[in-house]
């Protein structure tokens, strides 16, 4: 899905879905928005990358917090602003500060769904 943040729900609440990214502007956006997000860098052609689009929608459903992609070859300033050096690599942001991590691979639904929820505002 591309686009900003706002089409992240639909206006009847209907299940959300992660958000794709492809300027710095809707970024910015995004966090002027949400308290807590998840970005997830990925590349053209990361067969991970492609493995863990099914999981990052299961994560929209159900995490706190909005969800975010980012082809770090499109969005190269906001990659390298996350000194961005392995795909798949999954931030999590509260308040606009990077609070967690995940660069090894392949991640599960579960895995990242309780990190956001540690994070989560209270």
């Amino acid at each position: 899905m591309t686009g900003t943040a706002h089409s992240e729900t639909s206006d009847d609440g209907a299940a959300r879905k992660p958000v794709q990214l492809d300027a710095v502007g809707e970024y910015e956006d995004l966090l002027a928005e949400r308290d807590l997000v998840l970005l997830e860098f990925v590349t053209s052609g990361c067969g991970i990358c492609a493995s863990m689009e099914p999981v990052l929608g299961a994560v929209a459903r159900s995490a706190p917090g909005a969800v975010a992609t980012v082809n770090a070859g499109l969005v190269p300033d906001l990659a390298a602003e996350f000194e961005i050096r392995s795909v798949p690599t999954l931030v999590v942001l509260r308040d606009g500060d990077e609070v967690a991590r995940l660069d090894d691979g392949f991640e599960s639904a579960e895995t990242i769904v309780d990190l956001l929820e540690t994070h989560a505002p209270q």
